[in-house]
């Protein structure tokens, strides 16, 4: 590439940044800096609200800095050859902070990275797939990288970017919206049925040259369809009409890389085990599924879960479910320890009381613990069984309690 059209697109993509709206300041990352000796690296799903960050901390970058999105059709061509051109260019524009966006795409971007960083630039990496960053940063840049992930709005997020009272009756409007900063501001469905089909397309179809895209679009829907539930892979086959076990696995990892679906594992102190065991499935956000799932009811409940799951997930890394005689939706662990017992039932009435307290006290009883919460839509209620203490929490109070920011 020419230099001169390097520069060119560096200029116009900072102006476009800067002209962007302050936008809501994302709790989780509260206390986000850009560090002097480490990469920032920031994933996350399209349009959860990357570009907004990105200038929110391009407003305390100071002079001298720069940003430049490799999605850009007037980058198609760049590859690792116009680095040393990019070098050249930032060296005279006096660069000192550069966001980088969608990086991932260049071959060896991870090398130039590092040069970087060793040549005193403060560098902020954004994109949208969780493995192509993580491949490379396991390589080049182990030790020199702090990573976050970014999820479209909370609840209390929601809340604030509404200016709407905590209460059930929004967190029922939540849970059918979602947190798409866009469609929570503009309410079009055909916004959240795009953005399906940018990520499909986009993310996974053209990344890796995929030429079975309908069998793709028929997973994605499907998952989308059965949030909360158990998926195998056999199952899949036959639904999804794909032939190849090892193609199925392919399309299953892409779509979590794309940060579109999460998988949950069955507990299992045996790491082959929980890789054999059915998984659970849940979407990046509950209004994606409502305005796209193929399913023929609303299924609050499922949502619901898929709610109560994106909370914990926003906090946690490791998720389970656990399944004996009885079964307890969520099992939090930290450092391979279980911290939190979480039970997900839309209404506790007589008809599901007992199965929904037996599961969460088989998994207490399993993992040593006295306390367990079941969330529900509305409920606030208080037992003890065996001195171990069981508390129904309306999800709306719940959740602004979980995801209060650490400062």
């Amino acid at each position: 590439m020419l230099k001169s059209t390097l520069k060119v697109v560096l200029k116009s993509q900072l102006a476009q940044l800067r002209n962007k709206t302050a936008g809501l300041k994302r709790l989780a990352l509260v206390n986000l800096f850009i560090p002097e000796s480490h990469a920032l690296i920031i994933s996350g799903v399209r349009r959860g609200g990357k570009s907004t960050l990105l200038h929110q901390l391009l407003q305390t970058a100071g002079e001298g800095s720069y940003y430049l999105n490799f999605e850009d059709p007037r980058l198609y061509e760049f590859d690792k050859n116009d680095f040393s051109r990019l070098d050249e260019l930032l060296h005279e524009l006096g660069c000192k902070t550069l966001f980088l966006d969608e990086i991932q795409q260049v071959p060896e971007w991870e090398r130039y990275v590092r040069h970087l960083l060793d040549n005193d630039y403060r560098i902020v990496i954004t994109g949208s797939n969780a493995s192509l960053l993580s491949k490379e940063l396991g390589t080049k840049l182990t030790g020199r990288h702090l990573s976050f992930e970014l999820f479209p709005f909370s609840y209390t997020e929601f809340l604030q970017f509404t200016t709407a009272e905590n209460s059930e009756k929004q967190l029922v409007k939540y849970l059918k919206q979602g947190g798409f900063p866009e469609y929570v501001k503009y309410s079009r469905d055909e916004i959240l049925q795009f953005l399906l089909e940018d990520i499909l397309l986009r993310d996974i179809a053209v990344r890796y040259a995929l030429r079975d895209v309908r069998s793709l679009q028929r997973l994605g829907w499907y998952l989308l369809s059965n949030v909360g539930k158990q998926f195998s892979a056999g199952r899949l086959m036959d639904i999804v009409e794909l032939k190849s076990k090892s193609t199925l696995l392919e399309y299953l990892n892409y779509l979590e890389d794309a940060y579109l679906c999460f998988y949950v594992p069955k507990f299992d102190y045996s790491q082959r085990k929980q890789l054999v065991n059915p998984r659970k499935v849940y979407a990046i956000d509950t209004g994606i599924v409502q305005v796209n799932s193929g399913s023929l009811t609303e299924d609050l409940g499922r949502k619901l879960e898929n709610l109560v799951f994106l909370a914990l997930r926003r906090k946690y890394k490791s998720i389970c479910y656990f399944s004996q005689k009885h079964e307890c939706d969520f099992v939090v662990l930290e450092r391979d320890q279980c911290q939190m017992l979480v039970q997900v039932c839309y209404d506790v009435n007589p008809d599901n009381q007992e199965r929904e307290i037996n599961g969460l006290l088989e998994a207490m009883d399993f993992f040593k613990l006295d306390k367990g919460t079941i969330v529900t839509l509305n409920q606030n209620d208080r037992t003890e069984v065996d001195g171990r203490e069981i508390q129904l929490v309306a999800a709306h109070e719940w959740l602004t309690s979980l995801e209060k920011p650490s400062i």
